[in-house]
């Protein structure tokens, strides 16, 4: 194997011209690749190769392309995330009103072992998780003033002011601890079983902190699969071996969510702003048509449609 070592940007530019990139501006190139990283533009590359054997560019794809899909990246990429922080507040709201209604607003309360899963598998989870929680409060209960205030002036943190410092993926987990009885109570929020929920739940988390790290976004696929859904079938989505192609651990497995857990107006929002952005890279790309760029973040070619499903 090769041993990377550092290049200049003049030979960045010349290792994308060997393979065929059309730079049509070559001080524009070089300053986008100052600002913005090879590594990560280089990221995009696959899109426009031969074969997966093969690194050239198709002949006529142009760094302006290149760049384009970097950036459409990065634009869908905000639009996902300030929809996923809106369905963390509400999971986290959901949660911290269950368990204070129902066990009381102090620590000892509603962090008591025996407010949870009983499913002697979920034993050592239950007090890991319990131990994750209180291990948040020690190390960031004097770092928010929320927090603190209430330490100082009561010394207990209530649940709904704690869950202002918990990581969606620790929100997640306790969800998935969490008594039967409450698990059903939050999910039929969203009209979803609770089990599923668990599932969307780490999906989210997990494109929550793709997205919060600024990671490629579109061709990224979790090892969680959500189930089939009625979305699945009124998009006649096609199948292989009586598996869905897409909307299953895809970017459009998080569109289906997001058409469960957000509001009708949040969700037309979200569609429209995707929606444009779709519109614009399809005027600046020659080389890539763009039902077959749809296809390879998870897209079906009428996924438009689902904004209207149930309305």
């Amino acid at each position: 194997m090769d041993k990377k070592t550092f290049k200049t940007i003049d030979e960045q530019l010349d290792i994308l011209k060997k393979r065929g990139l059309v730079i049509l501006d070559i001080d524009k190139a070089k300053n986008i690749l100052l600002r913005e990283n090879y590594f990560f533009l280089n990221g995009y590359r696959h899109l426009f190769v031969k074969s997966w054997k093969d690194n050239d560019f198709i002949p006529g794809t142009t760094f302006e392309e290149l760049y384009a899909m970097f950036l459409f990246d990065r634009r869908v990429r905000n639009i996902f995330f300030k929809n996923l922080l809106i369905i963390e507040n509400n999971i986290k709201s959901l949660i911290s009103y269950q368990l204070s209604k129902k066990y009381g607003f102090k620590e000892k309360e509603y962090l008591n072992p025996k407010n949870f899963s009983k499913d002697p598998m979920k034993v050592r989870q239950v007090h890991d998780i319990i131990n994750k929680v209180k291990r948040q409060i020690r190390s960031n209960g004097s770092k928010h003033s929320a927090t603190m205030h209430y330490l100082t002036n009561y010394g207990y943190i209530p649940l709904w002011i704690l869950v202002k410092v918990l990581s969606f993926g620790i929100v997640g987990e306790l969800y998935n601890i969490l008594d039967t009885s409450d698990q059903i109570d939050i999910s039929g929020y969203y009209n979803i079983d609770s089990e599923t929920l668990t599932i969307y739940l780490a999906i989210l988390s997990n494109y929550r902190n793709l997205c919060a790290h600024e990671d490629i976004l579109y061709d990224h696929r979790t090892q969680k699969v959500i189930p089939d859904t009625r979305y699945h079938y009124l998009l006649n989505i096609d199948k292989t071996d009586d598996e869905y192609n897409y909307g299953k651990n895809d970017l459009f497995s998080v569109v289906i969510i997001m058409k469960q857990m957000l509001t009708i107006d949040e969700f037309r929002e979200f569609i429209n702003e995707v929606g444009y952005e779709i519109d614009l890279l399809e005027g600046k790309t020659n080389i890539l048509p763009i039902n077959n760029f749809l296809n390879k973040i998870g897209f079906p070619d009428n996924w438009r449609d689902i904004v209207d499903i149930d309305e």
